[in-house]
C-alpha cells in the first residue's frame, strides 16, 4: 500500500468536516423549520421540498463520517463508498441547479397571474386585502400593477410614505379617501411603485441567492470528490519499502553443482 501525502490528506479532511458540518446544520434548520410550520397550510406546498432537504443533508451527513473515518484510517473501502456515493449527489445537484435557473421566468409569470387575478381591489377578499396591506408595508410599494391606481378612490393608509423610505413617492390623488379628514397644506406621499414588480425582484433574488448556495456547496463536493480520489490514487500506488532488495554478493558459492558433478563421476 502506498503512502498518502500528509497535505493531501488533511486537506480531504477539513473539507470534509465543513461538508460534515453543513449538513448538520441543514439537517437542523430543516427539523426546526418542520416543527414550526407543522399544521399550518403552507407545510402542504413545502412538504416535497422538505423531504428533499432530509434526504440531502442525512445522506451527506453519513458520507461525511464514512469520508472522515477512511481517510483517517486509510480504508479503501470507506473512501469509494463516499466517492460513489457523493458523485450521484454532485450530479444532480448541478442539474437542480441549472433547472432553478430556467424557472425564473415561469415564476415571475405564474406570480403575476395570481396576483392580477385579484383585481379590482374592491372586489378582493378581506384576507387579501389585509395580506396586501401587509406587504405594501413590508416592500414599501402601494398596489399591484398600476400602483395606487388599483386602489381606486379607497387608497390604503398602508401606501403612506414612511420618513426614512428609501423607496419613491409621490403625491396621493387629491379625490381619494386619503384627503376626507386631512386639514393639513401639504401633499399626502404615497410608495410610487407597485407591488407585483417589487415582490417579483424579490423573488428573483431569492432564487439566485438560493442556487448560489447550492453551488458553492456543490462546489464543496466536488472538491472533496478530487481529493478523495487522488487518496485512492496514492493508495493504490505501491511503496519501495515493501518490495524486497536484491543483493549481489561475489561470495556466493557453487557448491550444490560441484557435489552433483562428483557424484556422477563415481558411478
Amino acid at each position: 500500500m502506498g503512502k498518502v501525502n500528509v497535505c493531501v490528506k488533511r486537506s480531504y479532511i477539513v473539507v470534509v468536516t465543513l461538508m460534515g458540518i453543513i449538513s448538520a446544520l441543514l439537517l437542523g434548520i430543516t427539523l426546526f423549520t418542520h416543527g414550526y410550520l407543522y399544521g399550518e397550510e403552507e407545510m402542504e406546498h413545502m412538504l416535497a421540498g422538505m423531504h428533499f432537504m432530509y434526504a440531502i443533508s442525512i445522506i451527506t451527513l453519513l458520507l461525511s463520517i464514512t469520508g472522515v473515518y477512511g481517510a483517517c484510517k486509510e480504508k479503501k473501502w470507506a473512501l469509494i463508498v463516499f466517492a460513489v456515493g457523493l458523485i450521484p449527489c454532485t450530479v444532480y445537484m448541478f442539474d437542480l441547479e441549472r433547472r432553478e435557473l430556467g424557472l425564473k421566468p415561469k415564476v415571475a409569470e405564474t406570480i403575476r397571474e395570481s396576483h392580477l387575478k385579484m383585481l379590482p381591489l374592491s372586489n378582493a377578499s378581506v384576507h387579501y386585502i389585509e395580506h396586501l396591506n401587509h406587504m405594501q408595508m413590508e416592500l414599501h410599494c402601494c398596489g399591484l400593477d398600476q400602483g395606487y391606481q388599483d386602489w381606486g378612490y379607497n387608497i390604503s393608509e398602508s401606501c403612506l410614505c414612511i420618513g426614512d423610505s428609501k423607496s419613491p413617492c409621490v403625491a396621493a390623488p387629491e379625490n381619494s379617501s386619503l384627503y376626507e379628514h386631512y386639514d393639513h397644506d401639504h401633499d399626502i406621499m404615497i410608495y410610487k411603485e407597485p407591488c407585483l414588480t417589487t415582490m417579483i425582484s424579490h423573488t428573483e433574488w431569492g432564487i439566485n441567492l438560493a442556487v448560489g448556495i447550492k453551488f458553492g456547496l456543490t462546489l464543496i463536493w466536488t472538491f472533496s470528490i478530487v481529493l478523495c480520489i487522488i487518496i485512492l490514487c496514492q493508495l493504490r500506488r505501491k511503496n519501495d519499502k515493501d518490495s524486497p532488495t536484491v543483493i549481489y554478493s561475489p561470495e556466493a558459492k557453487t557448491g550444490n553443482y560441484t557435489i552433483l558433478t562428483e557424484t556422477a563421476e563415481y558411478s
